[in-house]
């Protein structure tokens, strides 16, 4: 089990192994991300502060969207591709801005 905390709201949220970071946060933020059975379309894009190695690695098709964004960065991941291991605690910036394609 990890916590997630979420910035800069400060809220926090417990999720189980093998739980999607999109899912998780989405039960504690109204109009985060979109949904899961449609094409990414970037507005799950957020910033991972602390506790990367609590989630799975960026995949190959997550690493191509990313590339067609703007305001992407070294901490960017796309929370729809994301699994939390449940290893450790995790803080995350939600982005305040439409990043998408």
């Amino acid at each position: 089990m990890s916590q997630i905390t979420i910035m800069p709201s400060g809220k926090t949220v417990e999720a189980a192994e093998g739980a999607n970071l999109m899912q998780a946060i989405a039960g504690a933020v109204d109009g985060f991300g979109h949904d899961l059975d449609g094409p990414c379309d970037g507005s799950c894009h957020l910033f991972v502060l602390e506790g990367r190695k609590g989630l799975s690695r960026t995949s190959r098709e997550e690493n191509e969207k990313l590339d067609m964004m703007v305001g992407v960065g070294s901490k960017s991941r796309l929370a729809c591709f994301v699994t939390v291991l449940g290893t450790e605690d995790i803080m995350v910036e939600l982005l305040d801005f439409a990043s998408g394609f």
